[in-house]
């Protein structure tokens, strides 16, 4: 009896294993299962890159030469800006394609796809697992190549390729995070249409109310404390700093986050994955029970 009692526990942690392993194995074949699609639909990359490749052509050359930093003393150097500028650009990046992981899983909802893999012997959370491990590889791809194009401009960073390669971690950390929020919204509308149109519409006011295109220090107060507590801003502060992409002499706000950015934005991504995951899951499971 006491044998067998004993083993009860080791018994139940090897199911527990498994059943760890299986939703892995789950998820990959679900995020292999989408790489494969976007590779036979070049133009859902295309039209990714091209947005963010206009935003900082446009950002950098228009505004380039109006925007005066803080601390910044002579005639405007544009040559700053645009490298303020680009840890802006790469986290609104990430962040829009939020709005493709929506339209993706409603799309997969509506086309019943989701009924199918519900039918199979498979981990109920490994389909969106699946599908935001996929989305991360695309912007991932997308970072790469804004980046090739942020170096075209005159873009460059100041710090070693360790904390280089540290930022875009962070950034992508973000850009994992928000699409766990896209693929709530995917899964609570009926279209990818209402999706897309769902998954950008917050998207703007959360980007530009932040310190992503111009420092939050001239936004008027109540805004200027948002900017300052949006998790968006901290990963862009983190990517600043870990580029070494911040002017001389810039005056980094008094908030918390602005003086610890990568601790900030670590945290903050953290939490929006173990709420929105938690979210969509059970989302998922009462959509398909």
């Amino acid at each position: 009896m006491s044998t067998a009692t004993d083993e009860a526990p080791e018994v139940a942690a090897l199911q527990q294993r498994g059943a760890v392993g299986q939703s892995i194995r789950d998820s990959l074949v679900v995020g292999r299962r989408n790489l494969i699609r976007m590779s036979r639909i070049p133009e859902m990359v295309i039209f990714g890159l091209i947005q963010p490749i206009m935003f900082v052509v446009l950002f950098a050359y228009v505004f380039g030469g109006a925007v005066q930093l803080p601390g910044q003393k002579g005639p405007i150097d544009p040559s700053q800006y645009r490298e303020f500028l680009m840890a802006g650009i790469f986290a609104q990046t990430v962040t829009f394609a939020t709005a493709g992981a929506g339209a993706g899983i409603a799309d997969d909802m509506q086309k019943g796809l989701i009924d199918r893999f519900r039918s199979l012997p498979m981990a109920r959370g490994a389909v969106l697992t699946g599908r935001t491990i996929a989305d991360l590889v695309q912007t991932a791809l997308t970072l790469v190549v804004l980046a090739a194009v942020a170096l075209i401009i005159g873009w460059r960073t100041h710090e070693s390729f360790g904390k280089v390669l540290a930022g875009f971690g962070l950034l992508l950390l973000l850009g994992y995070a928000f699409s766990w929020i896209g693929a709530l919204i995917g899964l609570s509308v009926r279209t990818p249409e209402a999706a897309t149109s769902g998954g950008l519409i917050w998207l703007f006011p959360l980007t530009f109310i932040s310190n992503a295109f111009v420092p939050s220090e001239g936004m008027p107060t109540v805004l200027r404390h948002v900017a300052e507590w949006n998790p968006f801003s901290a990963t862009v502060q983190a990517g600043r700093e870990l580029f070494g992409n911040l002017p001389p002499n810039y005056p980094v706000p008094d908030a918390w986050p602005m003086q610890h950015p990568v601790l900030a934005s670590v945290l903050w991504s953290i939490v929006i994955i173990v709420v929105f995951r938690t979210l969509a899951v059970r989302k998922y499971r009462s959509a398909t029970a």
